[in-house]
């Protein structure tokens, strides 16, 4: 308790948010939006209402996440990642649960302006989103709590978000949008990988059955190195399709990629948080050189 006395409430609701995984909601936006460039379509509106609400589900993710793990037991004092502010008593556990509510609503009215642009197959991703976002650690099936995190996370964070960000400004589905996806997906899950390998020894013990905790963390540092090559060889399929020569940028953040797998191995504990906001800085670079190279090298 001596190390969060000094917490205001303000601090405390910023930590609650988790502001270094906020990569995670702005880079598929940045990755669909940079395809729309491409391709002559870019909508800045809906754009920036998709950033928006991708912004409050990762937020109102985050806030569930804090709440259900306490609640299930999960965040004990033997913790050694981050600060969750419900399990170190800096939030009413009630708080916590009223801001994910009311954060998860506002992306949804957000939202629902995309509704009026892309009809009733936005309402229907917003909907599983925000499900989701929730599921994760809450309802009857948790799905971090059964090896199915990883799951969610490229699904919802690389697939749908890219491509749904992509289709409320051009109205299509090409298979672009979809392939521009895996490196978001891949390196968004990725955060989760290094997560889950710093916390495998604790979620054990609690009956939380991520693949690290059933499988061990070799199969966690395997699964952090088939997710990278996954999303630095993506780009030469946009090259084979006539991209130029741009669409190679994110090859720039390579050297960041082979630090954080390095580190990955070499820490345990505590020290692997800061793998963890490698990995998300690593997503970020990684987004921002994609999307201008999608833009720049467009056929």
């Amino acid at each position: 308790m001596s190390a969060t006395a000094d917490i205001s409430a303000v601090q405390a609701w910023v930590m609650a948010t988790r502001p270094k995984t906020l990569t995670a909601a702005a880079s598929p936006v940045l990755v669909g939006s940079g395809l729309a460039v491409a391709y002559g379509v870019f909508a800045p509106g809906p754009a920036v209402v998709a950033l928006l609400c991708s912004f409050l589900l990762q937020i109102g993710s985050n806030l569930a996440n804090d709440y259900y793990d306490f609640l299930k037991g999960a965040d004990t004092e033997e913790r050694v990642g981050p600060t969750r502010v419900t399990q170190a008593g800096l939030i009413a556990p009630e708080q916590v649960r009223l801001a994910m509510v009311l954060t998860l609503a506002a992306a949804f009215l957000l939202g629902l302006s995309l509704v009026w642009v892309g009809g009733p197959v936005v309402l229907a991703i917003g909907i599983a989103s925000i499900v989701s976002a929730v599921a994760y650690t809450g309802g009857p099936y948790p799905l971090g709590y059964h090896g199915l995190g990883d799951v969610f996370v490229f699904l919802f964070f690389g697939l749908i978000a890219v491509a749904g960000t992509y289709y409320v400004q051009a109205l299509a589905w090409p298979v672009e949008a979809f392939v521009a996806a895996i490196p978001v997906g891949a390196l968004c899950t990725n955060i989760l990988v290094v997560n889950n390998v710093r916390d495998a020894p604790q979620d054990a013990e609690v009956g939380k059955r991520t693949l690290p905790a059933r499988l061990g963390v070799g199969f966690g540092y395997a699964q952090y190195d088939a997710l990278q090559i996954l999303a630095y060889g993506t780009p030469l399929a946009f090259f084979g399709w006539g991209f130029g020569p741009w669409v190679l940028l994110p090859w720039l953040s390579l050297p960041l990629a082979l630090k954080a797998r390095g580190r990955l191995r070499a820490e345990t504990g505590s020290a692997l948080n800061a793998v963890l906001g490698m990995t998300a800085g690593l997503l970020f670079v990684y987004s921002v050189l994609f999307a201008a190279g999608l833009a720049l090298g467009a056929p």
